[in-house]
């Protein structure tokens, strides 16, 4: 079977995960039935999904109307009717064993031979569940993020007996949906993000519990320093404590002094009303930038989190790639563990491990055996080029991990690639936009186009977590990257659709021409963080529309509309949605049919002559304007001119 072949779909629970994950499925216009034990949990369900479609549909984030979507998902009680006609089952149960293979067993029975049974289980075993029914082969993980319609992510997890065809066509279909699925090629425990991210609560609460900190202190170092979402405490309070207290004894893993307190005391968290924070009288998690500590040891948090992630790859679970997508999506990482080790360097990670293993004892500590040979190997990461990344120091090919260019018919187009973050601008994205202009090949290229993936944003800023650990007085060379852009021999395009602010708001303002949708939003935003514009947002925004409407956007800090920068002349054009591919065809077809040699002298007269006199800028129009009047394509040029032709410019 391969995706093509599924046709109807069978979400299994009608509960928070199961009535998002149909609603998710509906939305990618498969015929869905949601089923659930009861006609009351069904309904509820129904419900939930009919409004939170109202809600997308408000928004602009589904297009499709509303009742359409709904007349495609069917409800149902019985399991035999739900499953007999369906190409695939997404099954949602509550985490437990027992009822998943009580489940599975009936599956066996009830389903078409070909169907392929996926399980949504955040943490039990696919293999297990697998041995309740007459085709393991079939049997795969497909685990969703809560809530679904928001995360993008989805791990794909093989049981023993998975077949790389069931495992290949769920990774299609996740992707058919619009979700990012990752391999996760053996069934093991917590499966990747979970893996990976069960040390940065466990280890803080070992740290805390050792009075070697207090918890606002590990909180705000890891959030305010290390650029995290949220600090330890903070996401054990969100999820629930007394969740990851199960999963550490179900695994049979030792568990912190702190976190064994507020289980027994029965505090744990938000839904308890009080957890590691109060949140009865309001107050909640208020730490702040004054609770940061110079002592806390962040790296031991973080090399325990690389650890995880060597032993995955060493023993073949999943790539450095997968695992750091898994964090960033699953887990909102501003990057991933493996990426920033690669940065740390991976002898300075194996140290900690090592010195605290000796110290110890604890096994949480003993370093992975990967990790151990690529040290011993010498890939200790950026600064040796390689570690659990090869870092490439030519101007050839590099595989991009925050971009995706495409090189066609004379265009360079740049997508920026972080969705999750909407496509917030972070130092290894910085770094490859540079790479891609410096390499660019200017005999084959004639005009850069820069858009963002997803649809939200262009681009929302700088993220600041992506900046974790450089130093105040390393600032400054962020902004080589608007430099590059400003600077790009060829004319830059900047195709926004939604959010448009900061570091991406500056972007923009680099490229020499801007289209927009009625719907994106443009603003400096820094000045509410007690920041400035650091990318040029300050000068070239004076320059294009005066320093009265340029100064404020940057001191109110405030949003504008489209139509709004359009007017004050921030953009060329904000033009409807549905008329936007259109737009910025046209302005890519007349750069890319232009005389290339004069659209060059172009941009650097004018660019150049900005800050000149204007005596001095018009010596350098007049001449510009002489040396072009030898060239080629001046002829050919006049010619078509004379002939009554389109001309065919070759840059000569």
């Amino acid at each position: 079977m391969s995706v093509d072949d599924i046709e109807r779909v069978a979400v299994l629970g009608a509960g928070n995960m199961g009535h998002g994950i149909t609603e998710v499925v509906a939305i990618a216009g498969y015929d869905v039935v949601m089923r659930d034990i009861e006609q009351e949990i069904v309904d509820e369900g129904y419900e939930d999904i009919e409004w939170s479609l109202e809600k997308l549909s408000e928004k602009g984030i589904v297009d499709e109307d509303p009742d359409d979507v709904m007349a495609r998902i069917d409800t149902e009680v019985d399991l035999e009717t739900a499953v007999e006609d369906v190409d695939l089952v997404i099954e949602a149960a509550p985490e437990q064993m027992d009822l998943k293979k009580d489940i599975y067993g009936d599956l066996s029975e009830f389903t078409p031979e070909d169907a392929i049974l996926a399980s949504n289980t955040s943490s039990l075993s696919i293999t297990e569940i697998a041995t309740a029914t007459d085709k393991p082969d079939k049997v795969v993980g497909m685990h969703f993020f809560n809530p679904p319609v928001k995360m993008d992510l989805v791990e794909v997890i093989y049981g023993e007996e998975t077949t790389d065809e069931t495992a290949e066509t769920t990774y299609d279909f996740v992707e058919s949906i619009d979700k990012t699925p990752i391999y996760v090629r053996k069934d093991v425990n917590g499966f990747v993000v979970n893996s990976v991210l069960g040390p940065f609560g466990d280890e803080a609460g070992w740290m805390v519990s050792a009075d070697e900190a207090t918890i606002r202190e590990a909180d705000a170092t890891m959030v305010h320093e290390r650029g995290y979402p949220m600090g330890p405490f903070e996401l054990g309070d969100l999820t629930g404590i007394d969740i990851g207290y199960h999963v550490r004894k179900e695994a049979g893993k030792p568990v912190p002094p702190i976190v064994e307190e507020k289980v027994e005391a029965d505090e744990l968290g938000q839904k308890t009303g009080k957890g590691y924070y109060d949140y009865e009288d309001g107050d909640g998690a208020d730490y702040g930038h004054e609770d940061v500590s110079e002592d806390f040891d962040w790296l031991r948090i973080e090399a325990r989190m690389v650890n995880e992630a060597a032993k995955l790859i060493g023993n073949d679970v999943a790539t450095p790639d997968a695992i750091d997508t898994g964090m960033r999506l699953g887990a909102g990482f501003p990057e991933g563990p493996c990426r920033r080790a690669d940065k740390i360097g991976l002898d300075r990670v194996l140290e900690k491990l090592e010195d605290l293993y000796e110290q110890t004892e604890a096994g949480r500590y003993e370093p992975a055996d990967y990790l151990v040979e690529l040290v011993n190997n010498g890939h200790t990461g950026e600064d040796a080029g390689q570690g659990f990344y090869e870092y490439g120091d030519d101007g050839g090919d590099r595989e991009y991990r925050t971009l995706n260019v495409l090189r066609e018919d004379e265009v360079l187009a740049i997508e920026l690639d972080r969705p999750e973050r909407m496509n917030a601008l972070n130092e290894d994205l910085m770094d490859e936009i540079e790479h891609v202009l410096n390499n660019a090949d200017l005999d084959e290229v004639r005009v850069a186009t820069f858009e963002g993936a997803g649809d939200r944003a262009f681009c929302a800023g700088a993220d600041i977590g992506g900046f974790a650990g450089a130093k105040p007085w390393e600032r400054g060379t962020i902004t080589s990257m608007f430099e590059t852009v400003n600077d790009f021999p060829k004319p830059t395009i900047a195709k926004i659709d939604g959010f448009c602010l900061g570091g991406g708001h500056e972007l923009a303002l680099a490229c020499d021409l801007r289209v927009a949708t009625t719907e994106s939003e443009f603003g400096f935003p820094e000045i509410n963080l007690g920041l400035l514009p650091g990318g040029g947002g300050t000068q070239r925004t004076m320059r294009m529309i005066g320093e009265a409407r340029a100064k404020e956007l940057v001191f109110r800090g405030e949003r504008i509309s489209a139509e709004k920068a359009e007017n004050w002349g921030l953009i060329n054009r904000a033009v409807e949605p549905e008329e936007f591919d259109d737009v910025c065809g046209e302005f890519v077809d007349d750069i890319v049919e232009g005389p290339p040699v004069a659209l060059d002298y172009a941009k650097k007269v004018m660019n150049r002559g900005e800050d000149a006199s204007l005596e001095a800028a018009l010596t350098m129009e007049s001449q510009s304007f002489g040396l072009l009047l030898s060239t080629e394509d001046v002829l050919e040029g006049t010619s078509a001119f004379a002939e009554d032709r389109d001309p065919e410019f070759e840059g000569k």
